[in-house]
């Protein structure tokens, strides 16, 4: 999507803290090769700030951040890389360290905080809280020594949001640190509590009036100014997205598919896409883009899905269900417009529409899976297939997987229809009668077994007067549950026109479980053979 107007379009900075707030959540930490490895996709999608840690935190988080550095420092282009750090001086000696290899190319910065919550003041600092003039000493004498060592420098004055009546204590603090030669001023919502609702209290007002303030006593300084908001009353993208259009904010932190601490940051992927779909759609000089490759998104949140923690399937943007549909007026439509039930086409983010067939799903839907698995199934019979399919599953109400959707349509083109399965064995040989229908035609076959044999070798012997040659592959039975009644489990693999095909059967008794299983390969081996589009091409 094209911005109609790009001379007046601002570019908002993204500042990915998934390394650093993302891995402060309780079980989203990773190891060291994984960090690693989101590094490199952080790289794919563009990001321009990756927040890799917090180096002081202790060895290994030093040598994560360190080597992300590193990495960064053989690219020709690649993100900043931000080092988190308190105001100590062991601290900022650490942090500066670790991020030494992209100090030539102007990509590396220290992020130094502060709280101001005067509640968040008390019980983080202790006394220290009430030395203010130590508090700007030292501010000013951390910072320099980050500038000086070739480090840009970002402050954040955390719990921002809840400044409360200290707005000239922030004033202050602000000051001092855009004097000591910061030039990234972050005001983050730390507790996720921020709302529009607040007036003058909102945090993004008050960032305003500190932005005029600080222009006002620097105007030869390029201040940017950045938002951290957390998701406790689901607020952050809403309140990320105010600070931009509403505040004087050009960077926004967040973590991919939201992640962080407690309720979890703002989401990445959701901010690059609502400004690539409203970012340009305001009044001039409100124009906003981002410099992120979109298409890269889906890998990047389906890693943090798989190593850090869970993704919800109905997540905007990246979930598992953003693109998949199941209705069957929209899979109708869809089939037709892929964008008639889409707000932006999934292939922006590296996903493709796909379809989940359920009880509200229309015979073209199936008739379309059935294709895609390279079989036939005709207009005519599409209403039939369909209904079936929905029947062999009638209690399966949260949809069918493809495996599952096919079972079905092998059940329904199934040429041998078993009703009962009987068996015993007398002497040293087993006899055999099944009765069912054989191409629609109803049959009693009786078969006996050679000297020492089972009731399956008696009726692989039969069936192949039916279909001819098969032999028996491989053949192996499992206990579904405990105890004496549990369900037996059967799969057997046979090889019919040097393919291999596998039926499983399930009964409680296991003689009867490998009767059904080799009914079942055998009816595969049929369906491939009758209705497969291309019959030699290999079977699912």
């Amino acid at each position: 999507m094209k911005h109609p107007n790009k001379q007046a379009s601002k570019q908002v900075y993204i500042f990915d803290t998934t390394l650093r707030d993302g891995q402060q959540c309780p079980g989203a930490g990773m190891d060291f090769e994984q960090n690693m490895e989101y590094a490199r996709l952080a790289a794919n999608v563009n990001i321009d700030i990756l927040e890799a840690g917090f180096p002081a935190a202790s060895a290994e988080d030093y040598k994560i951040v360190e080597s992300i550095a590193q990495m960064y420092a053989q690219m020709e282009t690649s993100p900043t890389v931000a080092a988190l750090c308190q105001m100590r001086e062991k601290q900022v000696i650490t942090t500066i360290e670790s991020i030494k290899s992209l100090i030539p190319s102007k990509r590396a910065r220290l992020h130094v905080y502060l709280p101001v919550d005067p509640e968040l003041m008390q019980a983080s600092l202790g006394e220290y809280a009430n030395n203010i003039p130590q508090i700007h000493k030292d501010l000013d004498k951390y910072i320099r020594m980050a500038v000086d060592a070739g480090c840009e420098v970002e402050f954040s004055p955390e719990g921002y949001s809840r400044m409360g009546d200290t707005f000239d204590f922030v004033t202050d603090v602000i000051n001092t640190a855009i004097r000591a030669g910061a030039t990234i001023i972050n005001c983050p919502d730390t507790i996720g509590g921020a709302c529009y609702l607040q007036g003058e209290d909102f945090f993004v007002n008050k960032m305003i009036r500190h932005a005029d303030i600080m222009k006002e006593r620097y105007p030869d300084k390029d201040i940017i100014w950045s938002a951290h908001c957390h998701n406790d009353y689901g607020l952050a993208l809403t309140n990320t997205m105010a600070s931009i259009f509403d505040g004087p904010v050009t960077q926004i932190e967040g973590c991919i598919n939201g992640i962080g601490e407690r309720a979890g940051n703002v989401s990445i992927e959701q901010c690059i896409m609502y400004l690539k779909a409203f970012g340009y759609n305001n009044s001039e000089n409100k124009n906003f883009h981002t410099n992120t490759n979109a298409h890269n998104i889906k890998d990047i949140s389906d890693f943090v899905a798989t190593h850090m923690l869970p993704r919800q399937a109905h997540w905007p943007i990246s979930g598992e269900n953003a693109a998949r549909h199941s209705s069957g007026g929209h899979t109708n439509a869809i089939l037709k417009n892929p964008q008639a039930y889409q707000p932006f086409d999934p292939k922006e983010v590296g996903k493709e529409i796909t379809f989940i067939f359920g009880p509200l799903s229309g015979s073209n839907h199936a008739q379309s899976i059935i294709k895609d698995h390279g079989y036939i199934c005709n207009s005519d019979e599409k209403i039939a297939v369909t209904q079936y399919i929905k029947d062999y599953f009638s209690n399966r109400r949260k949809g069918l997987t493809d495996v599952e959707f096919m079972q079905a349509y092998f059940a329904y083109r199934a040429p041998i229809k078993i009703d009962t399965y009987k068996y015993r064995k007398r002497a040293e040989v087993t006899e055999i009668c099944i009765e069912g229908t054989f191409n629609g035609e109803q049959k009693h076959i009786n078969a006996t077994s050679k000297v020492g044999g089972t009731a399956l070798t008696a009726l692989h012997h039969a069936l192949e007067n039916y279909l001819s040659p098969i032999s028996i592959e491989s053949f192996r039975s499992q206990s579904k549950d405990k105890g004496e009644e549990a369900m037996s489990i059967s799969s057997i693999s046979i090889s019919y026109n040097n393919e291999l095909y596998t039926g499983i059967g399930e009964d409680i008794d296991i003689e009867v479980s490998a009767l059904k299983a080799l009914v079942n390969a055998v009816n595969r081996a049929k369906v491939h053979k009758n209705f497969a589009v291309i019959p030699n091409k290999k079977a699912i």
